[in-house]
């Protein structure tokens, strides 16, 4: 399962407005008290289908049920995901390039609404904008703009900068996740001179599971472009990425931190905006967990362990398939304050 970790090119970042979550060190701070983002994936009713063509108004209900069962759990936050290999949005021509939103011109305001649902609730919204741990690009749309530098700057031009721009400062929006799992299509096992491109130390690590696409200096470009492009419209937006483990997070444990400011920065020559065992400043949200892998401990007892052992926040798999048990854990730390309060009012 993916762990959510070291959200990127925040270190010097400041808030002015204090209404929306920020980053102090390596923990988290909403309306200036740290607080531990405590919830699940949801992650979609309808794999690639939610957003945009008129699609959001067929599952508003159920992910309106999702939010309110998740508020009723004493939970705060919420990752689902937008785009995944772009079965639906956003819309190419024959050549790969992005011409528009979605074919029907609904992606925006289905996007606006979702951040108006969660805000009812009190629930921060953490969107994945893609997805590379299954690999079902049969069109090669997600393909053509991780390989093709001008296709991805068609995606930013057309679809992304004008929805950072429309959503912006929104109360509900906490962050943006670029990519769940970019190490599910990795080549690994290639040298590189430069620790952050170099993938020798990945071999048989697991990562490469949906297919040996894609090199680190492609993937960090894919991802460094579209946070420089976020920073630049909102210069207050926090970014992340959904690594799929530690291995490729770390500086330590003799691997290499391949998410790091400098790595993106030399992977896509922008210059963005500038826990303890992994070596990093930044705060780290286990991302995806559930007690089928939890090494024998139960639900509530990996929200606990992830919250007493100075994590950020703790989203488990997923709460639509296992909902019941796993509301049970973020129940169970719902009055827990000494990593960070849990309850908030948006």
């Amino acid at each position: 399962m993916a762990v959510q970790l070291a959200l990127i090119g925040l270190i010097s970042f400041t808030v002015t407005s204090g209404e929306r979550l920020s980053v102090s060190g390596n923990h988290f701070l909403f309306k200036g008290e740290k607080v531990f983002l405590s919830g699940g994936n949801l992650p979609w009713i309808h794999y690639g289908y939610d957003f945009g063509n008129n699609q959001w108004s067929s599952v508003k209900s159920q992910v309106a049920s999702q939010m309110k069962m998740l508020k009723d759990a004493g939970g705060n936050s919420l990752r689902l995901w937008v785009h995944i290999q772009a079965e639906s949005t956003p819309q190419f021509d024959t050549n790969g390039y992005v011409i528009a939103t979605d074919r029907q011109g609904t992606f925006i305001g289905d996007f606006k609404d979702m951040l108006n649902l969660a805000q009812s609730y009190d629930i921060l919204v953490i969107p994945t904008l893609w997805n590379a741990a299954v690999d079902q690009d049969r069109s090669h749309r997600l393909d053509g703009i991780i390989v093709d530098s001008r296709k991805l700057q068609s995606y930013i031009r057309v679809v992304l900068t004008p929805l950072v721009r429309e959503v912006k400062g929104h109360p509900a929006l906490a962050a943006w996740d670029i990519i769940n799992e970019p190490e599910g299509m990795l080549k690994v096992g290639e040298y590189n001179a430069d620790p952050c491109f170099d993938t020798v130390k990945l071999r048989n690590s697991g990562a490469g599971w949906a297919g040996k696409k894609y090199s680190y200096q492609q993937l960090l470009r894919f991802i460094s472009w579209q946070a420089d492009a976020i920073k630049q419209e909102d210069p207050e937006a926090l970014v992340t990425v959904g690594v799929w483990n530690p291995k490729s997070n770390t500086d330590r444990f003799n691997m290499a931190d391949h998410y790091s400011d400098n790595c993106l920065k030399k992977a896509g020559q922008k210059s963005l905006h500038n826990w303890a065992d992994y070596g990093t400043n930044k705060p780290i949200v286990v991302g995806e967990f559930w007690k089928e892998a939890g090494g024998g401990m139960t639900t509530n007892q990996l929200f606990d362990y992830v919250y007493r052992h100075g994590y950020s926040g703790a989203w488990s798999w997923d709460l639509v398939g296992k909902g019941a048990d796993q509301r049970g854990g973020i129940s169970h730390i719902n009055n827990y304050i000494g990593n960070g309060k849990i309850h908030i009012d948006l």
